[in-house]
């Protein structure tokens, strides 16, 4: 395959843009001068000005387009990717919710056969479990019938199951035996977040001393912020965790967004859809996992008891939105989407920025910063 080059662009280098040419040989990246000196014959795509930037990472995704990640086949992984890369996320992590053994088993099988073959769209990076060792007080969409103590020998079996494939997880720090998986998970390659938690600020504390490195969806299903009693809100935003952060206007007020952002610095926020099977249909009648939904408006809640169930958002929209919420510029917010994402969970060596020899996960941003060309591991998506 011939090698491309990129012209003409506003690359994103060191969080500032440069004028610079992109080569892309073998899916991988090499930055060059702008005026460099292009082979006879090159393929050559021409930017015209516009803003070249990595690839953006979501590591909280429970589905889109009518596919649900607990009742996904490898097929179905592939549609989710496929539509991803159109909204310039390149690379993804699938969000199993809580479920049976046996379902979860599936899941991860699934997973496998997915990954054994090409994946010509977003890359599926892993799995990322959120549950079953959670607290049914803050359950959400959680089933609690299937919510389970910490089990340590559960999760190295799925971790061995899944071929080391599962790399991030959810669990609640107050939950039995949950303290002591956190260093156990660390051990399976897998990084741990805490969340669906009314934990005290002792116990949360706790939890990001043993090795817990973030927050899921912060604000959203965990016991908020009191003077006396700081809870797990508190040591998230206290600590040096990475914070997750819905931001479709519903599960953040934009003002939380910022307080989020001015607390943490936007070095510890990784902006993440939570999106569930709807994400790009209308409103309408769905599910995710065993539960039933509602989407009324773009938003999505439990049919039964109106609890929000995710969301319907995409990482291009997300990243309007924070735009629009806040006064960062876009390359201050970049990293929401690509750098912190990527280093939270372990793949920067590859993902998250424009560096020679990275994978040539690239977007293409227009003038009103939305998304024009998608590459993904070089290849250019058509539209």
């Amino acid at each position: 395959m011939a090698d491309t080059y990129i012209v003409d662009g506003l690359v994103y280098l060191g969080r500032k843009f440069e004028e610079k040419t992109l080569r892309i040989s073998g899916g991988k990246l090499q930055v060059l001068e702008p005026d460099a000196a292009l082979p006879a014959g090159a393929e050559v795509v021409d930017v015209s000005g516009k803003r070249v930037v990595p690839g953006f990472i979501d590591v909280h995704t429970h589905g889109a387009v009518g596919v649900d990640v607990n009742g996904a086949s490898a097929e179905d992984l592939e549609k989710i990717g496929r539509f991803f890369a159109g909204n310039g996320t390149t690379s993804w992590l699938c969000s199993v919710l809580t479920d049976t053994v046996e379902q979860t088993q599936w899941c991860i099988d699934q997973f496998k056969a997915h990954n054994a073959g090409e994946q010509p769209t977003a890359e599926l990076l892993g799995i990322h479990l959120e549950g079953p060792f959670l607290a049914a007080e803050y359950k959400g969409a959680m089933p609690e019938h299937l919510l389970r103590k910490g089990d340590p020998t559960l999760l190295q079996a799925y971790q061995e199951r899944a071929e080391s494939g599962i790399r991030y997880l959810t669990v609640s720090p107050e939950v039995e035996g949950v303290a002591e998986m956190i260093p156990a998970a660390r051990k399976l390659g897998i990084v741990t977040a805490i969340g669906h938690s009314g934990a005290d600020y002792e116990t949360s504390m706790e939890a990001i001393e043993k090795g817990a490195a973030a927050a899921t969806h912060t604000f959203n299903a965990m016991g908020l912020f009191h003077q006396h009693r700081p809870a797990i809100m508190g040591a998230v935003l206290e600590s040096d965790v990475y914070c997750e952060m819905i931001c479709d206007g519903r599960h953040l007020h934009p003002g939380a967004v910022r307080l989020l952002i001015k607390t943490k610095g936007l070095d510890k926020v990784v902006a993440i859809t939570d999106s569930i099977m709807a994400a790009g249909l209308p409103d309408g009648k769905y599910h995710l996992g065993v539960n039933e939904v509602v989407v009324e408006d773009g938003d999505a809640k439990l049919a039964d008891t109106g609890v929000r169930a995710g969301s319907t958002l995409t990482q291009d929209v997300a990243l309007q939105n924070l735009l629009t919420f806040t006064d960062c510029q876009l390359e201050e917010l970049l990293p929401t989407l690509t750098e912190n994402p990527a280093k939270l969970i372990g793949v920067f060596d590859r993902k998250g920025s424009i560096n020679d020899g990275k994978d040539a996960d690239l977007v293409v941003l227009d003038g009103e910063n939305r998304v024009d060309m998608v590459f993904c591991r070089g290849c250019l998506l058509e539209k």
